[in-house]
Formats: C-alpha cells, sequence, structure tokens
C-alpha cells in the first residue's frame, strides 16, 4: 500500500496523513490515532526515497563505529543501542553505521554528515578534551553525546551519569564498614567515566586521611578475564585490599573468579561493590553471592538519547541539553564489615 491508497483508505489528503505520521503539531490528536491504527491494520510503510525529497529528512541517526583487527567489541555498547534501536523503532528511524578505523573517527564523522544519509549524529565513549567534539559543534546537525569529556567546557548537549558521585558514595559505604585498603578496577584510563569514578573515590579516601596508591587501580578493558587478572594481582600485594570497587560487573565476573580460587571469601575476607549497567544476561542478585552495585540502566540511556535525537529532528521539543542522571546504590551481600587482621 502506497500513501496515495493510505489516503483515499482514511478520506484524508495525502499531506494530512503524512503530517500525521511525522508528528508535525497541527495534526490532531484524533486523527494521528486513526491514521496511525491504519498504518498498524494495513502494515503501510513509507517510501524512504519519497519521504526524503518531500521532507529533506533522512529518517535516520548516524554513529560511527571504530573497528580495526584486534579492536575488541563491547557488550555494554550494544545494551546501549538496543535501548536506542528500541526508540527508534517507535518512529521508523534507521541506523546508518560507519565503520572507521579508531584513528580517524573525527574524519569519519565528518564524512556521515555530510554524506546526507543522517538527520542527527551521537557519539560515545568520550575522552579527556575530546577531539570530536569540535568537529560536531561545527556542523549545522543535531547530535547527543553519551557522557562527558573531563577537561573540556561542558557547552555540548549530553546525557551522562554522575559516574564520580556514585563511586564516591560507594566509597564512603565501605568505609564506613571500617575499610582502610582499597583497590579499583577500571575501564580504560583515557575515557572520561573511568577518570571521574577514580575521582570519586579518592575523594572518598581523602576525607578519611586515605590514598589511593597507583599499584592499587587498574586500568583495562572491562571483561572478565581482565577483572580475574586484576584481582589475582591485587591478591598478591604484601597488603591486601580488603575493599575492591569495580567499574562493571562484567569484571565483576573474574574478580570473583580470582577471589574464589585464593579461598576467600567474598563479603568477609574481601568486600566489592561494581557498577551495574543492567546488563540482562548478568543480574548481580544472581551471583553466588548477591553483589552490591551502583546502578544505571544502559538501555535506558540509549532510550532517552534517540528520544532527544529524533524529537529534535522532528521539531518536537523541547529537550533538555545536558542531563546527569544519579546512579542507585543497592546493598547486597558483597560488601561487609573490614576484617579484623
Amino acid at each position: 500500500m502506497n500513501l496515495k491508497q493510505l489516503s483515499e483508505l482514511l478520506g484524508l489528503s495525502q499531506t494530512t496523513v503524512s503530517r500525521a505520521l511525522n508528528g508535525y503539531p497541527e495534526v490532531n490528536e484524533a486523527t494521528r490515532e486513526r491514521v496511525l491504527q491504519a498504518v498498524k491494520e494495513t502494515g503501510y510503510r513509507p517510501n524512504k526515497a519519497a519521504q526524503r525529497l518531500a521532507t529533506g529528512k533522512a529518517g535516520s541517526i548516524g554513529l560511527v563505529m571504530p573497528t580495526a583487527p584486534g579492536h575488541q567489541s563491547d557488550v555494554h555498547f550494544g545494551e546501549f543501542l538496543a535501548g536506542l534501536g528500541e526508540e527508534a523503532v517507535r518512529h521508523d528511524f534507521h541506523f546508518v553505521i560507519m565503520p572507521s578505523d579508531p584513528d580517524d573517527e573525527v574524519a569519519a564523522l565528518r564524512r556521515l554528515a555530510i554524506s546526507g544519509n543522517v538527520d542527527a549524529l551521537f557519539i560515545a565513549y568520550m575522552r579527556a578534551h575530546d577531539p570530536r567534539l569540535a568537529m560536531l559543534k561545527s556542523l549545522s546537525m543535531p547530535y547527543v553525546v553519551h557522557g562527558r569529556s573531563f577537561g573540556t567546557e561542558t557547552d555540548y548537549p549530553y546525557l551522562d551519569i554522575d559516574n564520580e558521585g556514585a563511586f564516591y558514595d560507594a566509597t564512603r559505604l565501605l568505609l564506613q564498614l571500617g575499610h582502610t585498603r582499597f583497590a579499583l578496577m577500571n575501564g580504560p584510563m583515557h575515557l572520561d567515566f573511568a577518570i571521574r569514578r577514580r575521582n570519586g573515590v579518592i575523594s572518598a579516601l581523602a576525607e578519611r586521611g586515605l590514598t589511593l596508591e597507583e599499584h592499587c587501580m587498574n586500568h583495562a578493558l572491562m571483561t572478565d578475564e581482565q577483572g580475574l587478572l586484576a584481582m589475582e594481582r591485587f591478591l598478591q600485594l604484601p597488603e591486601r585490599p580488603t575493599a575492591i570497587l569495580c567499574s562493571s560487573t562484567v569484571m565483576a565476573l573474574g574478580a570473583i573468579r580470582a577471589v574464589n580460587q585464593a579461598g576467600l571469601r567474598l563479603g568477609e575476607d574481601i568486600s566489592l561493590i561494581a557498577h551495574d549497567d543492567v546488563l540482562p544476561l548478568l543480574k548481580p542478585e544472581n551471583f553466588s553471592v548477591p553483589l552490591t552495585t551502583t546502578r544505571s540502566s544502559l538501555r535506558a540511556a540509549g532510550v532517552r538519547i534517540a528520544q532527544r535525537l529524533i524529537g529534535t529532528v522532528k521539531e518536537g521539543g523541547p529537550f533538555p541539553d545536558q542531563e546527569l542522571w544519579k546512579t542507585e546504590l543497592i546493598v547486597r551481600a558483597s560488601t561487609g564489615p573490614a576484617p579484623q587482621t
């Protein structure tokens, strides 16, 4: 069924049907609901090429995907994309994904922006002094940043979680339990979230006159293998840490395996708090010892960024330019009083 046939079926002009489908505010709600119901019943799908000619919009969100031999994919980003896609489906928007060498992302973003194939862009995995921001600011195209760029003025649209506050609160909890020997398993040290989480730990420790030593920090890809290796190294230190902050439940899998292999008890000999991105296959309450976590859903972040991008393209705002979400601190059995030594 094409637009003309759908219009004849409804007894409406093609312009009215098109405006109802594209969310124009001048179409009243009853008419919009009638059009959407007909679309559902008939299976009508707009002709994207014709829609683009008529509206000047591609109906697409663009993103650059760094890829190269040895460059590992990330389960966390997959969950974020699921949320982005969930919202895109509701509005019949597409993704345009441009693969790029990790060292060529700025140029890849520019090529994507000028291709005419996308209406809006988003970037993630923000770094300190991120070079992609200047290029995005130079474009006359909507964009939203997932995260922030440490050391850069925050004069750009973003959605982020309070990473520093999350790990500050987690550290405070462990301090209240009497722990004084801390270690941090973090993401790659150039990434913004990792910088802020480390700063949160350091800030909370400083209030008690404590420091986080360099040999008690690990920065790596957030995989279970890296969690295992980091924990094995921490457990071999002359003064073994009793409190571990971990940037991902994926890393926590490996970390806990190392604790078990050493014959230690989680929540008694070692306390651990992990950040929970609400990954559906890795629920912290289902660990052998349920994990204490800081929690914020990556999928929900994907949905929200899609809402803002698509809403801006369709001129359906207004939307806040900057959002900073608080995390939840959920106490479970992986944290307990510091062991008496």
